[in-house]
């Protein structure tokens, strides 16, 4: 079902979302930086309403009620261990069943915090300073100037025209996905998703266009509702925590649970080791992905008919880059290059050398993002006028509401590590449930970390379960290097809310995938990492390390 939005165009003359038929209002719409949309917002079908209400009224009641049966239910936890697991349980509702916009539920939750006690205001809003944060505002920043002088559509158009790309839907979610998975595997999960989200918008658009054109005149359509947006944007999420166990670099949990194991086992794991681990859990994982997203969100245009001579006819009207497109590349372009550069000294000299150490200081991901952006404000496109690639105005319309729910996040894991909440969690369930196998034990690890990384960043997941697995493993008579890296694997399995991962909320910020989307998706891929890494890690390992 393809539904209707409003058309609002701002005193500056930028449109919101359009129902115009239109071509450039597909990506007026992506440009309108509207993640959350209330039910006045949109023409839903009887059945769409009648869930999407009971979704959220469900959630008025269960979210307070939740909460407060948890607060004066008997635990072993000290006090705010106890408060935050009642709030975190609370907020986890509000996001699910969005009876406030998401970014709200958030602010919600991290003023209870304050309210109830669980540390003072300034403590708790400290996160809120992370450099991922800062990744996220320069990254919507660069990716609103690709969109608005075009940039991303001549991108799109060059993959739509690779050989055979553009012939089938399927086709462009897969080769997108591969990219991403590659570039996850020397560049981090959420540098890759932030440098490639603009292009995905664009093919988004693009294909857009071709669906709207084969309804009958007058249909509903809204570029934002299309199945075929939900699984290239998952794609780009998912691939890229998929690619990103790849290396031991690929992702900052990998860089966390190799620590943590070699200093506990004495065992090192070298990069050629990891990648040979890594790999055949990664490729089916990759297959599993694209077979599955493809499965539940079935494309609305299977076959992309006649599409080589409309991208061939496109890419002519487009001519030659404009000098705003010009500035935008040079920006992105250094963004990437220097988001890369660590990665390249960390395969060249290791990622434990003085010169990995000293550059990856230097160019963090967050400060290189803003850098990239603040050259669209002195790049010029006219001089004599004084004008810049970007203004103000427009860089403001960014999604500022998935950068204070990724903050929220960042706040709920870092208080889950300090008040060792988690930890509280891991071992108290260890003991409940008797573990003393190997199998047992792995299961355990996985699940931990699947579970913890739903909740929280999957580097703050590594760092709190991977320190709880060893001496757990160690005082059932179990060797933990196997289920520490289980857990290590398992951190990147976070798919299933927006602040489960960095690049699950910058897909989210692009307004093109819903939350329930993402839940029923993100659990399958939950379950079927889970399934992977216990059945083929210990396999990969012995096969390994010998």
């Amino acid at each position: 079902m393809v539904t209707e939005v409003n058309d609002e165009a701002g005193s500056d003359g930028v449109p919101g979302h359009s129902r115009s038929s239109s071509g450039s209002d597909v990506t007026s719409v992506l440009l309108s930086g509207t993640t959350y949309r209330s039910l006045g917002e949109q023409t839903l079908s009887p059945t769409e309403e009648r869930f999407e209400r009971a979704r959220r009224t469900i959630g008025f009641v269960l979210a307070p009620v939740v909460t407060t049966l948890f607060l004066f239910l008997p635990t072993s936890l000290d006090g705010p261990q106890h408060k935050l697991a009642a709030i975190l349980l609370g907020v986890v509702v509000l996001w699910v069943c969005e009876p406030v916009p998401i970014p709200i539920g958030g602010l919600i939750g991290v003023s209870a915090i304050v309210l109830f006690g669980v540390v003072p205001a300034d403590e708790a809003l400290a996160p809120f300073g992370s450099s991922t944060v800062f990744v996220f505002i320069g990254a919507f920043i660069l990716a609103q100037a690709m969109l608005r002088h075009g940039l991303a559509r001549r991108f799109a158009f060059l993959v739509l025209s690779l050989p055979g790309v553009g012939k089938t839907s399927a086709r462009v979610v897969c080769a997108f996905g591969a990219i991403t998975a590659v570039l996850s595997a020397v560049i981090s999960n959420t540098a890759t998703v932030a440098m490639l989200l603009p292009t995905a918008v664009g093919i988004l658009a693009v294909i857009a266009e071709l669906v709207r054109k084969d309804l009958p005149e007058g249909t509903p359509f809204d570029p934002l509702r299309l199945r075929i947006g939900v699984a290239l944007m998952l794609m780009l999420a998912y691939g890229s925590g998929a690619g990103g166990l790849l290396t031991p670099i690929g992702s900052a949990p990998n860089l966390i649970g190799r620590e943590f194991i070699e200093r506990a086992t004495g065992q090192q794991i070298s990069f050629l080791s990891w990648f040979l681990t890594a790999l055949p859990i990664c490729i089916v994982m990759f297959l599993l992905l694209a077979g599955v997203l493809l499965l539940l969100n079935r494309p609305e245009i299977k076959k992309l008919s006649g599409i080589e001579d409309y991208v061939a006819a496109e890419r002519a009207k487009l001519g030659r880059m404009s000098w705003a497109e010009r500035n935008t590349l040079i920006a992105f372009g250094v963004t990437v290059t220097l988001w890369i550069v660590p990665g390249i000294v960390a395969l060249v000299a290791g990622d434990d050398s003085a010169a990995y150490r000293t550059v990856s200081s230097h160019l963090d991901e967050g400060v290189v993002a803003v850098l990239g952006a603040a050259l669209l404000f002195v790049l010029p496109t006219k001089w004599s006028n004084r004008e810049f690639t970007l203004t103000w105005s427009e860089a403001s319309r960014i999604d500022w509401g998935t950068i204070v729910l990724f903050g929220c996040g960042i706040i709920f894991g870092t208080l889950l590590a300090e008040t060792q909440l988690a930890e509280s969690i891991g071992t108290g369930a260890a003991a409940a449930l008797g573990l003393g196998s190997n199998i047992a034990i792995l299961v355990f690890a996985v699940v931990l970390a699947v579970v913890i990384s739903e909740t929280t960043s999957n580097t703050a997941a590594a760092s709190v379960v991977v320190p709880i697995l060893i001496p757990v493993a160690t005082a059932a008579g179990v060797d933990p290097f196997v289920p520490a890296l289980a857990a290590t694997f398992a951190a990147s399995f976070g798919f299933m809310l927006p602040v489960s991962t960095p690049q699950n909320a910058i897909v989210y910020g692009s307004g093109a995938v819903p939350i329930t989307k993402m839940v029923r998706s993100g659990f399958t891929f939950d379950i079927a990492g889970i399934v992977l890494v216990v059945l083929l890690l210990p396999l990969m390992v012995a096969m390994v390390f010998g």
